[in-house]
């Protein structure tokens, strides 16, 4: 009996630290609060990488014209290669709004 409990706490705990997957509406993608703490988290963050001022060759130049948002979203919170995954830097809120920024039509690298 204590087994059982002991399983049906632990599956209740992970299944609430899991954080859901964000559905990237059209208006959260020009939602000006998510644009600017996007343009917030580049600038402190990702232009170091990947920015114009970059050191050639240290991270890839950006082409949001041929991503989506979900798979911009899923390379910042669990990385690719040598990028770092992001998941236990920044909040949910933090990656989703780089994603729209990295996404909208001001975005310059």
């Amino acid at each position: 009996m204590r087994l059982l409990l002991i399983c049906c706490v632990f599956t209740v705990i992970t299944a609430s630290a899991e954080e859901s997957l964000p559905q990237f509406t059209a208006r959260q993608l020009s939602d000006p609060s998510y644009l600017a703490e996007g343009r917030a988290v580049w600038h402190s963050q990702c232009r170091h990488c990947h920015g114009r001022s970059a050191y050639p060759g240290k991270a890839p130049h950006l082409k949001p014209s041929t991503y989506q948002p979900d798979w911009v979203y899923d390379r910042v919170t669990n990385g690719f290669r040598k990028m770092p995954a992001w998941r236990d830097i920044f909040t949910q809120r933090q990656r989703e709004s780089v994603t729209v920024y990295i996404m909208s039509e001001e975005f310059q690298p």
